[in-house]
């Protein structure tokens, strides 16, 4: 039992700000992602709380804090195996002790699904941290391409190891700093749909990253040995399927993903066309949502609370660099969205600790006009490079907001129809709350495309669909090949901003139903809101949510949840918000 850690790996106590403080928010957030999650022990102690852990897996008392801090937890034991075999051993150790595992990467969320606010230093939980040695990267295959990737490498670090061969993906999340099983177990996503004309590439997919898994490695039940046991599931079997986007019910060590060739890709940021143009309802021509679809098929809007200009990002597939586009040869190219300038954290600084929220609209048109002058001082209006460099553009030391998370199912031809109703219906919302002097959100809206997860993708007879993405394929909509982002942001701590996100959610799970698209929830956001918390409307939570996995044909909600009860009959993978989930 590794427990006497280096003298230096154990920083003093940092220094804690009184809650919702200026200083305490705009740097708490840091100082917890900058320092060492872990605290050495007393062995004595240890072995009389955790009496039969394993010997040779490292043990220590840890802080788990999600990205936004709105869920923490102090003195929970966590351990950090070495290897697969050094994880079966310690769940089941957890097994036969009565705990309960909760698999940690980088906590990049804003969800329950690895712990749940109010879990204390005595609960029988133990984090299972991946980050330390489960990092392995290795070229798999070359024709087709594949690598294995251990569980808690980082995005980054797995997207530099494929640029180094050649390689790389269509498209990803926007932060680097994401474990590979996190990211696999909420099937992240970037923003990509072919543009017209455009071909996929072998090896690639405009689904989420869960849809190039070939295989994984996971620690699961097994029946005829009576214990855990180590076992590899590929992308055919039956099983599998409920794994790759698993939502924290299971333990996974390494995959292998299927990837291609990298592609040089172009980014053009502008911020001059109004909302009400980009945005504007299906046949109204100009420079709208789907007009840049069409052109480049990768595109997000980033539309500032109160301001008229959204931040429009365009990438398109360029193999030569245009003579007007800058060269990148490494990622986070938007310094002055990463690094919150001083007009932007004073206004911060007064609405979370004078509470001044009514200094919303002022904050919007601030970051703005950081985003307007920022490309322009930057040169970053216009970047090009290899995938990796534009793709990633959101660090730690960015402005740490919650979210709420949506994916909309259509057709290609609905995507501007979609984008228009649900912006109409927040833009009116967000005034009929202001004309009352409320102010619920105060953080932008961001509008993403991606296509679906086509298990065709991966060129392996036979592959399955991840049961649990949001971007599973319905069997009774075979027409539905496109799907709609949708996330608001604000301040933690917002007064009023769970009412608005519910009337937001409310409006989307009616308008749209099944119809013409449905609504599905992004698992590492906020969702099921009542008035007052996220993750707490039981509608949602046991109705609105499975029901939008039915689809007539195959498992849907029911039989994703069978497996995983039967690859873990115990529920030694769990915790009280997932055993709601899944009851």
């Amino acid at each position: 039992m590794t427990i006497d850690l280096p003298d230096d790996a154990v920083p003093p106590e940092p220094e804690r700000p009184a809650p919702w403080s200026r200083r305490g928010f705009l740097l708490g957030t840091a100082a917890f992602a900058l320092t060492p999650q872990f605290v050495r022990q007393d062995p004595a102690s240890a072995a009389a709380e955790l009496p039969g852990f394993p010997e040779d897996v490292e043990l220590y008392r840890s802080v788990y804090r999600n990205w936004v801090g709105e869920i923490t937890a102090s003195g929970l034991w966590a351990c950090a195996p070495a290897d697969g075999d050094q994880a079966v051993a310690v769940v089941d150790w957890a097994h036969r002790q009565g705990r309960r595992i909760r698999p940690r990467g980088l906590s990049h969320g804003w969800s329950p699904l690895t712990v749940t606010e109010g879990t204390g230093s005595g609960a029988p939980v133990l984090l299972v941290d991946t980050t330390r040695h489960l990092t392995g990267l290795s070229l798999e295959s070359t024709d087709p391409a594949a690598v294995r990737v251990g569980s808690g490498a980082t995005l980054e670090g797995l997207l530099t190891f494929l640029e180094g061969h050649g390689l790389g993906v269509t498209a990803c999340p926007a932060p680097g700093d994401l474990s590979i099983g996190g990211a696999l177990a909420v099937d992240a996503h970037g923003t990509a749909v072919p543009a017209v004309g455009e071909t996929r590439l072998p090896g690639h997919t405009y689904g989420s990253l869960s849809n190039l898994v070939l295989e994984l490695t996971a620690v699961v039940w097994d029946a005829d040995s009576d214990r855990y046991v180590l076992r590899t599931f590929t992308r055919d079997e039956a099983d599998g399927a409920a794994l790759l986007a698993h939502v924290g019910r299971a333990l996974v060590t390494e995959f292998v993903l299927r990837v291609g060739a990298d592609t040089k890709l172009r980014c053009r940021s502008r911020t001059d066309i109004p909302a009400a143009e980009l945005f504007a309802a299906p046949g109204s021509g100009g420079r709208t949502f789907e007009s840049f679809l069409d052109e480049a098929g990768r595109l997000e809007a980033i539309w500032f609370p109160f301001t008229e200009f959204p931040w429009l990002k365009v990438w398109s597939v360029a193999p030569t660099r245009p003579l007007t586009s800058r060269r990148v040869t490494s990622p986070y190219n938007y310094p002055f969205s990463d690094n919150v300038p001083t007009v932007v954290a004073d206004l911060v600084g007064r609405m979370v600790s004078d509470g001044a929220w009514y200094l919303a609209p002022v904050l919007g048109k601030a970051q703005l006009t950081t985003a307007e002058l920022g490309l322009v001082a930057t040169a970053s209006a216009d970047l090009w490079g290899p995938s990796k460099n534009t793709l990633l553009y959101v660090r730690p030391t960015t402005l740490r907001v919650t979210a709420n998370g949506y994916a909309v199912l259509t057709s290609r031809s609905q995507v501007q129809r979609v984008v228009a109703e649900f912006t109409s219906f927040y833009r009116e919302r967000l005034a009929a709350y202001a004309a009352r002097g409320d102010f619920p959100v105060n953080g932008s809206v961001e509008i993403r495309v991606t296509g679906l997860d086509d298990p065709a993708d991966v060129g392996l007879a036979g592959a399955r669909a991840p049961l649990l993405s949001a971007l599973r394929p319905r069997a009774d909509r075979p027409e539905w090949d496109t799907a709609v982002w949708l996330d608001v942001l604000t301040l933690p701590g917002t007064p009023d901003a769970e009412a608005f996100f519910r009337e937001l959610e409310r409006f989307l799970i009616r308008t749209y139903d099944g119809g013409h698209a449905l609504t599905r929830v992004e698992w590492s956001k906020g969702w099921a809101y009542t008035d007052e918390a996220a993750w707490s409307d039981e509608e949602v939570l046991r109705t609105v949510v499975p029901a939008s996995y039915e689809d007539g044909e195959g498992p849907g909600w029911d039989g994703a949840r069978q497996v995983l009860d039967r690859l873990d009959p115990h529920q030694v993978y769990g915790n009280s918000f997932l055993d709601r989930l899944f009851a």
